[in-house]
Order: C-alpha cells, then structure tokens, then sequence
C-alpha cells in the first residue's frame, strides 16, 4: 500500500493500481495554485484549492545550487522575490509528472515567464541535462575553511 502522507503523488507506476486508494485528487493536468514557500532554487511549495494541504513541486527541466553551495541562497532569493506569494500556473507534463523522491514535477509560469528558463537565463540554474557538467562548488569542501575558523 501506498503512503500517501509521505508521498502524496502517485508516480505514473503506481496509478493503474493505487489511484482509487488516494485520498486526494491526482494532478495528471495543468492547474493554478499558490507559491507559499519557496525552498531553494528549484523547489516551491504550492496550496491548491483541490487539496487541504500544502505540497512540494519540483521546477521541472532545472538544477539549482543547494543551500550549503556558492549560489544557493541567491538562488532560492531570487526566486523567492520573484514568485513567493503569487498565483502561477503549474504545467504538468503526464508522462513525466512525478520525480524519483516523490515530488510534483512541473513548469511554474507567472507574468508570462517560465520560471526555469529565467531562472536559467539569470544564471541561478543550469539545464536539467547540463547538471554534472557544472558543478556548484561547495566552499567548506573545497577550501576546508571550517579549520580556518575553528578557534573564533
């Protein structure tokens, strides 16, 4: 049995079997919801008037630096400016709508913009397929500059 609470969405897999378990609607189409976090530059969460709770999206067709690596935190800044609050339309894509950890994957477009392309275009993400070929470099990992600070 699937659990629903971990993961909410059913990956295409799963649907034939465990679609009628759901205790939610499955999103298999486009749809408007609200950004009321954003986590970092490639990961929003969404409240949607079909659902009573608030889930994580997957910005499709992107890799943003994490948190702990150079970049990160003007990424998810930047994207946070940007959409955090906002109403935007989620584009699905039903063959590929759910990532290998469970998450929605969409577009978010908002003001006429898709957001991967612009966050791509204003150098906060990479395409989805370049990933391994730019690395986000982590500073502590590479310079060790934990022991530089070590006695402060």
């Amino acid at each position: 049995m699937h659990d629903f609470k971990l993961f909410p969405e059913l990956p295409n897999s799963l649907m034939n079997e465990e679609y009628f378990n759901s205790p939610h609607k499955q999103i298999t189409e486009n749809f408007m919801a609200t950004v009321v976090k954003v986590h970092d530059g490639d990961t929003v969460t969404l409240q949607w008037d079909e659902r009573d709770f608030n889930f994580p999206l997957r910005i499709n067709s992107i890799d943003s630096p994490e948190l702990n690596v150079r970049g990160g935190h003007e990424a998810r800044d930047y994207l946070k400016t940007f959409i955090e609050g906002a109403l935007v339309e989620i584009i699905i894509n039903p063959k590929e709508r759910v990532e290998k950890w469970g998450r929605l994957l969409g577009d978010i477009v908002f003001g006429g913009f898709t957001i991967s392309e612009n966050m791509i275009d204003m150098g906060h993400a990479v395409p989805f397929e370049d990933r391994h070929q730019t690395e986000f470099m982590n500073i502590d990992k590479e310079w060790n500059t934990k022991k530089w600070f070590k006695d402060q």
